[in-house]
Parts: structure tokens; sequence; C-alpha cells
């Protein structure tokens, strides 16, 4: 296993592509320089629901420096992708799953097709990867607070908090603004009305529940079981959105997965709270994301 490269410069230059839908997303390459080291492996980040790309901008560097070449993006209406009014918008998270996952999968692919394919998802990212076209071909993911929104899921502790905000008060603010403020409410980013509507319309464990339901996620369910990359899952004991019981759900969607499955608490990393971003802040991360480039690279080796 490779050791940090201190000495590496990572690059990082803006990037657009256009999903097969024909909307336009923006990401960001992050790269060793040119000339410092040969990446040897490509890895998409894929983002929680409602949460920028720049939050994981520091997991991104540190993957880089370990000799990866790492794409973030921002789902369509979030972070830099987010053009013109979300009212407007009729997009839901099927449309992130099979537009613009797939999208970027194809994009980091292009740019590096000698070398393997892996990707980091995170929170109900890990969900959305499985019906992404394309998330077949993965060789390594790491799925980090995973879980499926389902509210029964969450952590007991805070579980019918969670419930009238997510799934009661969340859905009243976007009948009437025509899409979710979270900004404004201090939830997050703002949300396309269909994207928040499908979160808080997880009452049931099935995500196949009506007519509609079918006729949007159906066709891209047998996906689930294309999906064999060799898979680290980190739960955080205290996370309320997804703690270690959420990930059973999630995990129990792809039949053709064996995930080793691996919980942190706060108390082993000597934090007195982690939480569900405990993967993207650098205090934490000194000690989480070596276990995940240990995973990204196992068997890979990089040339310098």
């Amino acid at each position: 296993m490779q050791g940090t490269n201190s000495t590496v410069t990572v690059d990082e230059r803006p990037v657009e592509f256009t999903a097969d839908d024909g909307v336009r997303l923006r990401g960001m390459w992050f790269e060793p320089a040119r000339g410092q080291m040969t990446p040897s492996t490509a890895v998409v980040i894929v983002c929680g629901a409602g949460i920028p790309a720049r939050f994981y901008y520091g997991l991104a560097r540190y993957l880089v420096v370990r000799g990866a070449a790492v794409l973030t993006f921002d789902y369509r209406g979030i972070g830099t992708s987010r053009v013109g009014s979300l009212r407007r918008m009729a997009s839901g998270m099927d449309d992130w799953a099979v537009y613009d996952i797939g999208a970027a999968l194809v994009v980091a692919g292009s740019a590096y097709p000698g070398l393997p394919l892996s990707a980091v998802a995170h929170s109900v990212g890990t969900l959305m990867i499985g019906a992404a076209p394309g998330a077949g071909r993965l060789s390594r993911s790491v799925f980090l607070g995973a879980h499926t929104g389902y509210w029964r899921d969450y952590h007991a502790k805070w579980r019918w908090l969670l419930f009238l905000v997510w799934h009661t008060f969340m859905p009243a603010v976007t009948w009437i603004a025509g899409f979710f403020p979270g900004r404004m409410f201090r939830l997050g980013e703002d949300l396309p009305r269909q994207v928040a509507l499908d979160w808080a319309g997880r009452l049931q464990p099935s995500l196949v529940r009506t007519q509609a339901d079918a006729h949007r996620f159906g066709p891209h369910l047998h996906r689930y079981a294309e999906f064999r990359a060799e898979t680290l899952a980190l739960s955080i004991s205290d996370d309320a959105f997804a703690p270690p019981k959420a990930a059973e759900r999630l995990l129990a969607m792809f039949p053709n997965l064996v995930a080793v499955r691996e919980t942190v608490t706060p108390a082993s990393l000597g934090h007195r709270r982690l939480g569900h971003f405990g993967f993207l802040r650098k205090g934490p991360g000194k000690y989480i994301w070596p276990r995940i480039a240990e995973w990204l690279f196992k068997d890979v080796s990089a040339t310098s």
C-alpha cells in the first residue's frame, strides 16, 4: 500500500459535460500536476442529496496525493450545476442517478481509459449509483453512510425529529414554494421539487409503490444486479441519517455485491461526535481517508 506523497501538487480544473438528456453539468477534476505522478486509478465521487461537491474537495485532494485522478460533480439544480429557476426543473432522483451519475462515469472512464474506474459514494448517493448506467464496470467502490432514505432506518434517537423535518415539513414547504428552499432553513442546498418529494416520500421500504414509481424507477432496477464492484461500506455509529442498520437495507438492494462492512465510533477517533458528515471533515478524515485510500488502491500500484 502506498503512502501519502506530500510532494505531489494537486491540479484542480473545472469541467463541464453534458448528460444524455442534454443537461449541462459542472464539476472539478483533481489530478497530480503534470510530470509528478501518473495516476493509478480514476475515482468519481458521488455526492449525497443536496450536498454540493465542494464538501468533498478535501477527500478528493487526499486521494490525488495517494495516486488517483478524481472527478467531483454537482447534480443538476445543485451547486455549480444550478442554472435558472428550480421551480421550472422537473427532474427527480431518477434523473440524478441515470443521467448525472451516468454521465460522470462516462467522463471519468473516457479521460482515463486505461485505468481502473472506482467510485466513492456518500449518503443517498449510495442508492442512486446502483441505478446509474455504467456503474457495472466499476472495479472498486466505497460507500460512506449508506442508506436508502427510508425514515424507519434513521437513528432511533433522532428518528421522529428527522421524520417531522424531512417527511412532513419539507414536502409541505415544497408544495407551497415549488422547490425546497433548504438554504433558507439551513437544511442544506435548495432542492428541485421532485427531488425533495422523492426524499419526503420514502415512507415505505420499497422503491416502487405506485404505477408512477414503476414507470420512473422500474426500468433501472436491473442495474443493481449488475453492480459487482469490490465494496467497502463504512458507517458511523452516531450518524442520524445512516446508522449501521440503514446500510443493511441499502446493501440488500445489490444482489451480487459482497461488501466488507465496517463501523466507526466517535470514541475510536477521539471525538465526541462524528455524525453524517464525519467522513468529510478534515479532523476525522485523517483516520477515515487512509482507510478509503487503502481500499481503492488495494492491488493497485501507482508509478511516480
